[in-house]
Protein backbone atom coordinates (compact mmCIF):
# COMPACT_ATOMS: atom_id res chain seq x y z
CA UNK A 1 0.00 0.00 0.00
CA UNK A 2 2.85 2.35 0.81
CA UNK A 3 5.26 1.06 -1.82
CA UNK A 4 5.47 4.56 -3.30
CA UNK A 5 7.27 5.78 -0.15
CA UNK A 6 10.94 5.49 -1.10
CA UNK A 7 14.00 6.39 1.01
CA UNK A 8 14.61 9.34 -1.31
CA UNK A 9 11.08 10.66 -0.73
CA UNK A 10 11.46 10.28 3.03
CA UNK A 11 14.76 12.19 2.91
CA UNK A 12 13.12 15.03 0.95
CA UNK A 13 10.18 15.19 3.36
CA UNK A 14 12.49 15.20 6.40
CA UNK A 15 14.59 17.92 4.80
CA UNK A 16 11.50 20.09 4.27
CA UNK A 17 10.44 19.56 7.90
CA UNK A 18 13.91 20.57 9.12
CA UNK A 19 13.86 23.68 6.92
CA UNK A 20 10.43 24.79 8.19
CA UNK A 21 11.25 24.19 11.86
CA UNK A 22 14.63 25.92 11.52
CA UNK A 23 13.04 28.87 9.70
CA UNK A 24 10.29 29.36 12.28
CA UNK A 25 12.69 28.97 15.18
CA UNK A 26 15.12 31.47 13.71
CA UNK A 27 12.42 34.09 13.00
CA UNK A 28 10.94 33.74 16.51
CA UNK A 29 14.41 33.95 18.06
CA UNK A 30 15.24 37.06 16.02
CA UNK A 31 11.90 38.67 16.94
CA UNK A 32 12.37 38.06 20.65
CA UNK A 33 15.95 39.25 20.47
CA UNK A 34 14.43 42.73 20.10
CA UNK A 35 12.88 42.21 23.56
CA UNK A 36 16.13 40.75 24.90
CA UNK A 37 18.09 43.74 23.62
CA UNK A 38 15.75 46.23 25.26
CA UNK A 39 15.79 44.38 28.56
CA UNK A 40 19.57 43.97 28.67
CA UNK A 41 20.20 47.58 27.60
CA UNK A 42 17.84 48.68 30.36
CA UNK A 43 19.67 46.49 32.89
CA UNK A 44 23.10 47.85 31.95
CA UNK A 45 21.86 51.45 31.78
CA UNK A 46 19.97 51.25 35.11
CA UNK A 47 16.43 51.69 33.78
CA UNK A 48 13.33 49.51 33.35
CA UNK A 49 12.88 48.66 29.68
CA UNK A 50 9.67 46.99 28.40
CA UNK A 51 7.71 45.67 31.38
CA UNK A 52 4.05 46.53 30.74
CA UNK A 53 2.77 44.24 27.96
CA UNK A 54 2.55 40.71 29.34
CA UNK A 55 4.80 39.08 31.95
CA UNK A 56 8.28 40.69 31.94
CA UNK A 57 7.17 42.70 28.89
CA UNK A 58 7.28 39.62 26.63
CA UNK A 59 4.17 40.80 24.77
CA UNK A 60 5.92 43.97 23.64
CA UNK A 61 7.29 42.23 20.54
CA UNK A 62 3.78 41.11 19.53
CA UNK A 63 2.45 44.64 20.13
CA UNK A 64 5.21 46.12 17.97
CA UNK A 65 4.50 43.62 15.19
CA UNK A 66 0.78 44.47 15.23
CA UNK A 67 1.65 48.16 15.12
CA UNK A 68 3.85 47.65 12.04
CA UNK A 69 1.11 45.62 10.31
CA UNK A 70 -1.32 48.54 10.63
CA UNK A 71 1.12 51.33 9.79
CA UNK A 72 0.75 52.96 6.39
CA UNK A 73 3.05 51.21 3.92
CA UNK A 74 4.02 54.36 2.05
CA UNK A 75 5.62 54.14 -1.39
CA UNK A 76 7.42 57.40 -2.27
CA UNK A 77 6.32 58.75 -5.67
CA UNK A 78 9.91 59.74 -6.48
CA UNK A 79 11.36 56.25 -5.80
CA UNK A 80 12.17 53.47 -8.27
CA UNK A 81 9.19 51.38 -7.18
CA UNK A 82 10.25 47.86 -8.21
CA UNK A 83 13.75 48.11 -6.68
CA UNK A 84 12.37 49.95 -3.64
CA UNK A 85 10.03 47.03 -2.87
CA UNK A 86 12.61 44.37 -3.78
CA UNK A 87 15.36 45.60 -1.40
CA UNK A 88 13.76 44.64 1.97
CA UNK A 89 12.76 41.23 0.57
CA UNK A 90 16.38 40.65 -0.45
CA UNK A 91 17.64 41.73 2.99
CA UNK A 92 15.30 39.35 4.81
CA UNK A 93 15.62 36.34 2.50
CA UNK A 94 19.42 36.38 2.19
CA UNK A 95 19.93 36.51 5.95
CA UNK A 96 17.49 33.63 6.40
CA UNK A 97 19.15 31.66 3.61
CA UNK A 98 22.51 31.75 5.36
CA UNK A 99 21.09 29.81 8.31
CA UNK A 100 20.44 26.63 6.33
CA UNK A 101 24.15 25.71 6.38
CA UNK A 102 24.59 25.90 10.17
CA UNK A 103 24.55 22.51 11.97
CA UNK A 104 22.99 22.77 15.44
CA UNK A 105 23.48 19.14 16.52
CA UNK A 106 25.22 16.10 15.01
CA UNK A 107 21.92 15.19 13.30
CA UNK A 108 20.03 18.48 12.94
CA UNK A 109 20.82 20.85 10.12
CA UNK A 110 19.09 21.70 6.86
CA UNK A 111 22.11 21.32 4.57
CA UNK A 112 25.36 19.41 4.96
CA UNK A 113 27.06 20.90 1.92
CA UNK A 114 30.78 20.33 1.52
CA UNK A 115 31.23 24.00 0.57
CA UNK A 116 28.91 25.36 3.28
CA UNK A 117 31.36 27.98 4.54
CA UNK A 118 31.98 29.17 0.98
CA UNK A 119 28.22 29.47 0.42
CA UNK A 120 27.91 31.56 3.58
CA UNK A 121 30.62 33.95 2.39
CA UNK A 122 28.83 34.28 -0.95
CA UNK A 123 25.50 35.03 0.76
CA UNK A 124 27.16 37.61 3.03
CA UNK A 125 28.54 39.26 -0.08
CA UNK A 126 25.13 39.39 -1.76
CA UNK A 127 23.43 40.88 1.33
CA UNK A 128 25.06 44.26 0.68
CA UNK A 129 22.99 44.60 -2.50
CA UNK A 130 19.80 44.90 -0.44
CA UNK A 131 21.19 47.90 1.43
CA UNK A 132 22.72 49.42 -1.69
CA UNK A 133 19.55 49.01 -3.76
CA UNK A 134 17.39 50.33 -0.91
CA UNK A 135 19.53 53.47 -0.66
CA UNK A 136 19.69 54.05 -4.42
CA UNK A 137 16.04 53.35 -5.22
CA UNK A 138 14.81 55.76 -2.52
CA UNK A 139 16.07 58.69 -4.64
CA UNK A 140 17.08 60.48 -1.44
CA UNK A 141 20.46 61.99 -0.59
CA UNK A 142 20.44 60.59 2.97
CA UNK A 143 19.49 57.12 1.77
CA UNK A 144 22.08 57.20 -0.99
CA UNK A 145 24.83 58.21 1.43
CA UNK A 146 23.84 55.35 3.74
CA UNK A 147 23.90 52.88 0.84
CA UNK A 148 27.32 54.07 -0.33
CA UNK A 149 28.74 53.84 3.18
CA UNK A 150 27.37 50.33 3.54
CA UNK A 151 28.90 49.24 0.23
CA UNK A 152 32.38 50.50 1.10
CA UNK A 153 32.27 49.19 4.67
CA UNK A 154 30.89 45.75 3.86
CA UNK A 155 33.19 45.09 0.91
CA UNK A 156 36.22 46.10 3.00
CA UNK A 157 35.39 43.95 6.02
CA UNK A 158 34.27 40.96 3.95
CA UNK A 159 37.85 40.65 2.70
CA UNK A 160 39.12 40.17 6.26
CA UNK A 161 36.14 38.05 7.24
CA UNK A 162 37.06 35.54 4.56
CA UNK A 163 40.77 35.67 5.37
CA UNK A 164 40.12 35.19 9.09
CA UNK A 165 38.30 31.91 8.34
CA UNK A 166 40.89 30.49 5.95
CA UNK A 167 43.07 29.41 8.88
CA UNK A 168 40.17 27.27 10.15
CA UNK A 169 39.70 25.78 6.67
CA UNK A 170 43.42 24.96 6.40
CA UNK A 171 43.41 23.25 9.81
CA UNK A 172 40.27 21.17 9.22
CA UNK A 173 41.03 20.58 5.54
CA UNK A 174 37.38 21.23 4.66
CA UNK A 175 34.76 23.92 4.07
CA UNK A 176 32.15 21.63 5.64
CA UNK A 177 30.95 23.03 8.97
CA UNK A 178 30.41 19.56 10.47
CA UNK A 179 34.00 18.66 9.62
CA UNK A 180 35.17 21.84 11.34
CA UNK A 181 33.23 20.91 14.50
CA UNK A 182 34.62 17.37 14.33
CA UNK A 183 38.18 18.75 14.11
CA UNK A 184 37.57 20.85 17.24
CA UNK A 185 36.25 17.81 19.12
CA UNK A 186 39.55 16.08 18.44
CA UNK A 187 42.01 18.95 18.83
CA UNK A 188 40.27 21.61 20.92
CA UNK A 189 38.27 24.72 20.14
CA UNK A 190 39.48 27.12 17.48
CA UNK A 191 39.33 30.06 19.88
CA UNK A 192 42.70 28.73 21.09
CA UNK A 193 44.26 27.77 17.75
CA UNK A 194 42.76 30.65 15.75
CA UNK A 195 42.69 33.42 18.34
CA UNK A 196 44.01 36.09 15.95
CA UNK A 197 41.50 34.97 13.36
CA UNK A 198 38.79 35.42 15.98
CA UNK A 199 40.02 38.98 16.69
CA UNK A 200 39.46 39.81 13.02
CA UNK A 201 36.20 37.84 12.75
CA UNK A 202 34.41 39.78 15.52
CA UNK A 203 34.65 43.30 14.01
CA UNK A 204 34.03 41.88 10.54
CA UNK A 205 30.77 40.33 11.75
CA UNK A 206 29.72 43.58 13.42
CA UNK A 207 30.36 45.37 10.14
CA UNK A 208 28.43 42.84 8.04
CA UNK A 209 25.27 43.02 10.19
CA UNK A 210 25.65 46.82 10.66
CA UNK A 211 25.68 46.74 14.45
CA UNK A 212 27.06 49.44 16.75
CA UNK A 213 29.78 50.65 16.52
CA UNK A 214 29.74 49.61 12.84
CA UNK A 215 26.27 50.97 12.07
CA UNK A 216 27.53 53.80 9.87
CA UNK A 217 25.12 52.86 7.03
CA UNK A 218 22.27 53.85 9.39
CA UNK A 219 23.92 56.34 11.78
CA UNK A 220 20.60 57.87 12.83
CA UNK A 221 22.36 60.77 14.59
CA UNK A 222 24.06 61.76 11.31
CA UNK A 223 22.00 60.44 8.39
CA UNK A 224 18.45 60.43 9.84
CA UNK A 225 18.02 56.66 9.27
CA UNK A 226 20.53 56.02 6.51
CA UNK A 227 19.54 53.71 3.69
CA UNK A 228 15.99 53.05 4.98
CA UNK A 229 15.03 56.67 5.67
CA UNK A 230 12.15 56.52 3.16
CA UNK A 231 10.86 53.11 4.29
CA UNK A 232 7.81 52.58 6.47
CA UNK A 233 5.41 49.85 7.57
CA UNK A 234 6.23 46.26 6.74
CA UNK A 235 9.14 47.11 4.45
CA UNK A 236 10.90 48.96 7.28
CA UNK A 237 10.02 46.06 9.60
CA UNK A 238 11.70 43.59 7.23
CA UNK A 239 14.90 45.64 7.22
CA UNK A 240 14.85 45.79 11.02
CA UNK A 241 14.13 42.08 11.54
CA UNK A 242 16.78 41.11 8.96
CA UNK A 243 19.37 42.81 11.18
CA UNK A 244 18.37 40.66 14.14
CA UNK A 245 18.23 37.54 11.97
CA UNK A 246 21.79 38.38 10.95
CA UNK A 247 22.86 38.64 14.60
CA UNK A 248 21.37 35.22 15.38
CA UNK A 249 23.04 33.75 12.30
CA UNK A 250 26.54 35.10 12.98
CA UNK A 251 26.27 34.20 16.68
CA UNK A 252 25.45 30.61 15.71
CA UNK A 253 28.25 30.60 13.15
CA UNK A 254 30.74 31.90 15.71
CA UNK A 255 29.71 29.02 17.98
CA UNK A 256 30.32 26.49 15.20
CA UNK A 257 33.58 27.93 13.91
CA UNK A 258 35.40 28.92 17.10
CA UNK A 259 33.68 27.34 20.12
CA UNK A 260 33.10 23.70 19.22
CA UNK A 261 29.49 23.93 18.02
CA UNK A 262 27.34 21.57 20.09
CA UNK A 263 30.31 20.35 22.15
CA UNK A 264 29.91 20.90 25.89
CA UNK A 265 32.52 22.46 28.13
CA UNK A 266 35.16 19.79 28.85
CA UNK A 267 32.99 17.40 26.81
CA UNK A 268 30.22 17.38 29.45
CA UNK A 269 26.77 16.76 27.96
CA UNK A 270 27.98 16.62 24.37
CA UNK A 271 26.18 13.35 23.66
CA UNK A 272 23.09 13.87 25.83
CA UNK A 273 22.22 17.55 25.24
CA UNK A 274 24.05 18.86 22.16
CA UNK A 275 21.38 21.41 21.19
CA UNK A 276 21.35 22.85 24.72
CA UNK A 277 25.07 23.63 24.53
CA UNK A 278 24.68 25.09 21.05
CA UNK A 279 21.81 27.31 22.25
CA UNK A 280 23.69 28.47 25.37
CA UNK A 281 26.77 29.52 23.39
CA UNK A 282 24.68 31.25 20.72
CA UNK A 283 22.71 33.12 23.39
CA UNK A 284 25.94 34.32 25.02
CA UNK A 285 27.19 35.74 21.73
CA UNK A 286 23.84 37.40 21.05
CA UNK A 287 24.12 39.04 24.47
CA UNK A 288 27.67 40.17 23.74
CA UNK A 289 26.47 41.91 20.57
CA UNK A 290 24.01 43.83 22.74
CA UNK A 291 26.71 44.62 25.33
CA UNK A 292 28.90 46.09 22.58
CA UNK A 293 26.04 48.41 21.64
CA UNK A 294 25.59 49.46 25.27
CA UNK A 295 29.28 50.02 26.01
CA UNK A 296 31.02 51.38 22.90
CA UNK A 297 30.54 54.73 21.15
CA UNK A 298 30.38 54.99 17.38
CA UNK A 299 33.74 56.06 15.88
CA UNK A 300 34.09 58.22 12.81
CA UNK A 301 33.67 56.55 9.44
CA UNK A 302 37.28 57.20 8.42
CA UNK A 303 38.49 55.57 11.66
CA UNK A 304 36.50 52.40 10.93
CA UNK A 305 37.86 52.16 7.39
CA UNK A 306 41.42 52.88 8.52
CA UNK A 307 41.23 50.18 11.19
CA UNK A 308 40.09 47.72 8.53
CA UNK A 309 43.10 48.16 6.28
CA UNK A 310 45.77 49.03 8.84
CA UNK A 311 44.95 46.43 11.52
CA UNK A 312 42.53 43.74 10.31
CA UNK A 313 44.31 43.03 7.02
CA UNK A 314 47.83 42.52 8.46
CA UNK A 315 46.48 40.51 11.41
CA UNK A 316 44.46 38.19 9.17
CA UNK A 317 47.41 37.67 6.81
CA UNK A 318 49.77 36.90 9.72
CA UNK A 319 47.26 34.42 11.14
CA UNK A 320 46.95 32.74 7.73
CA UNK A 321 50.74 32.56 7.29
CA UNK A 322 51.36 31.09 10.76
CA UNK A 323 48.54 28.55 10.39
CA UNK A 324 49.87 27.38 7.03
CA UNK A 325 53.40 27.05 8.45
CA UNK A 326 52.17 25.02 11.45
CA UNK A 327 50.10 22.67 9.27
CA UNK A 328 53.06 22.07 6.95
CA UNK A 329 55.35 21.49 9.94
CA UNK A 330 52.98 18.91 11.42
CA UNK A 331 52.68 17.20 8.04
CA UNK A 332 56.47 16.86 7.92
CA UNK A 333 56.83 18.97 4.78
Amino acid sequence: MFDWITPGLVAIFWGVVKAIVTLLGMVLTAAYMIWLERRLLALWQDRLGPNRVGPFGLGQVIADMLKIFFKEDWLPPFADKFTFVLAPFLAMSLMMLGFIFIPMTPTWGVSNANLALLFFLAIAGLAVYAVMLGGWSSNSKYSLLGGLRSTAQTISYEVFMGLSLMGIVIQAGSFNLRDIVAWQMEHGWNIVWQFFGFLVWVPAMLAVVHRTPFDLPEAESELVQGYHTEYSGMKFGMFMVSEYVGIVMVSALTTVLFFGGWQGFFGIGTETAPFLWFAIKTFLFMSLYILVRAALPRPRYDQIMSAAWLWCLPLSLINLLVTGAVVLWNAGA
